[in-house]
């Protein structure tokens, strides 16, 4: 056992588990992944897997050739491939005597908040209890509006509501390059970034054909992980064995610069710091935001856009909640208690309520994301106006804001994540 219980997230493509050509699982890379979850579990740390491949596996159950176009063509071919892949791992993990548990999810699922934290709860018993949860979107049931989009986005998610300290990301190369090292031979390793805004990189790989995400989309999970305070790491997936090593190395580390912070005196005797295999390390903001916060801006899907007035925003950073004077115009269809994107823009004058407000060659700027007390129809009648008269305009006034500064959360550093 470690002295630090840790909570390690490992995230796997249908490239690094299922063959792109025949579609056969990789044994060999899913009993190395089940070896390294076995030795991670044994230093007394927390795993999660978080596994793609359903609609791989179901096509060769399926003896289908390539994956098909037809949306529920492929949700019954994940549906078939699902329970063959999570055979597979109970099978795989119970040679160790290590008891899995799967978790379906869709964007749906964690939409409420009391729903998120159940989910919370459920992974924090299953940790308790010594058991494996293996993560996989709920292919079968998922359209647009409630996809995560890519596994990558879930394992992120995933990570942040687990409060994982490490999640890793595998990929068919060692880390980042400045470069395509397969066609450029001055391709350098970028082994940490500690800030992502200025990455520079080459992020040109499109994914499998089996698959859906690229290194552009491990970017933007990166992004994701970081910003809840998780480090993110990518390394190669045909060598899971790697992440056990970094983790130590990792450590390791963290124990070498405790003791210099202490100022222990370093002993010949004492273990050396082993060099890590190849990877790159993204590193954690220094202020991580919240589980609510993290909930509200990357949880939810946006149905629509409030756009609001420079004077709104500052006084929603000032801690008020979103008077309808503030709201400006707004886009979409959407009910009460639905999330929508948070747009600033510039009025032209103050009498500018229907649409025109926008300077020429101004661009609107998405701030952060709310959940609204009104629904779209409703916001159209009632903005731009005082609080007082919500109760002639609409008949009646549930709330004199149009959302609660509570449910309002502004992105980090006005970074925007597109979703």
């Amino acid at each position: 056992m470690v002295s630090e219980r840790l909570t390690v997230v490992i995230k796997l493509g249908t490239s690094s588990i299922v063959d792109e050509n025949t579609h056969e699982p990789i044994l060999s890379i899913l009993t190395l992944i089940v070896e390294t979850a076995a030795k991670l579990h044994r230093d007394g740390h927390n795993v999660v897997l978080v596994s793609s491949g359903a609609v791989g596996v179901g096509l060769r159950r399926m003896d289908v050739d390539e994956r098909p176009q037809y949306l529920p063509r492929i949700q019954a071919l994940a549906a078939v491939g699902q329970c063959r892949l999570m055979s597979l791992w109970d099978g795989l993990f119970s040679h160790l005597r290590l008891p899995v548990a799967q978790i379906l999810l869709t964007r749906n699922d964690i939409a409420d908040r009391t729903q998120y934290l159940n989910a919370q709860n459920t992974f924090a018993q299953l940790f308790d209890m010594g058991v494996i949860p293996i993560v996989n979107e709920n292919d079968t049931l998922a359209v647009s509006e409630i996809k995560f989009g890519d596994n990558d986005t879930l394992s992120a998610i995933t990570a942040a509501m687990v409060k994982a300290d490490y999640l890793f990301l595998m990929t068919d190369v060692d880390c980042l390059y400045t470069a395509n090292p397969r066609t450029n031979p001055d391709a350098q390793p970028i082994e940490v970034v500690s800030d992502i805004s200025s990455l520079e990189a080459d992020v040109s790989s499109a994914g499998s054909a089996l698959g859906t995400g690229g290194m552009s989309t491990k970017i933007t999970a990166a992004k994701l992980g970081t910003s809840a305070g998780v480090t993110t790491i990518i390394t190669k997936s045909s060598k899971p064995g790697n992440i056990h090593e970094i983790v130590r190395y990792l450590q390791h580390s963290r124990q070498a610069a405790l003791a210099d912070a202490a100022d222990v005196e370093i002993t010949a005797s004492k273990p050396q710091t082993p060099i890590p295999p190849l990877h790159t390390r993204f590193l954690p903001s220094e202020t991580p935001i919240q589980s609510r916060t993290f909930w509200l801006l990357h949880g939810l899907k946006p149905h629509g856009t409030l756009y609001i007035d420079q004077g709104a925003y500052t006084a929603l950073q000032k801690k008020a909640s979103l008077l309808p004077a503030g709201v400006v115009d707004v886009d979409g269809h959407f009910g009460q208690q639905e999330a929508v994107r948070i747009v600033v823009v510039e009025r032209i004058s103050p009498e500018s309520l229907n649409g025109d407000f926008l300077h020429p060659g101004q661009e609107p700027k998405e701030v952060g994301r709310a959940l609204v007390n009104y629904g779209s129809l409703e916001i159209a009648r009632i903005k731009g106006h005082r609080s007082t008269h919500i109760q002639s305009l609409l008949g009646y006034a549930d709330s004199e804001y149009v959302a609660l500064r509570e449910n309002i959360s502004f992105f980090d550093n006005d970074e925007q994540v597109r979703r």
